[in-house]
């Protein structure tokens, strides 16, 4: 971890492809790391429904889909399009060269 900025290294860029997505860990919290056209993004890895793994999922556009049960959330907001009621937790995430970076602490 950078101790001046707060961010660890979770992924390097190639490691994830534009549209696709895939679990991470930091300090034992996993996360969903998805890249949308370029611009990587991180929710909570949990399905709040069943526990589904969100990081094994589809992505299409910036909408992740549970791979268990198919509930979907927008991974720039959390919010799930058919309840904005329902959201998994985002994490700021920034590129620094070839690594992708949350900020931690998490806060889940």
């Amino acid at each position: 971890m950078d101790s001046h900025t707060g961010y660890v290294t979770v992924a390097q860029v190639g490691e994830v492809p534009p549209g696709t997505c895939r679990t991470v860990e930091v300090d034992g919290i996993f996360l969903a790391l998805c890249n949308v056209d370029g611009t990587f993004r991180a929710v909570d890895n949990t399905c709040p429904h069943a526990g589904g793994p969100l990081g094994e999922g589809c992505l299409e556009g910036d909408v992740i889909e549970c791979p268990w049960h198919g509930w979907r959330f927008n991974v720039r907001t959390g919010e799930r399009p058919e309840n904005p009621e329902i959201r998994v937790p985002c994490v700021e995430v920034r590129v620094e060269g070839t690594n992708v970076q949350v900020k931690v602490p998490l806060t889940l």
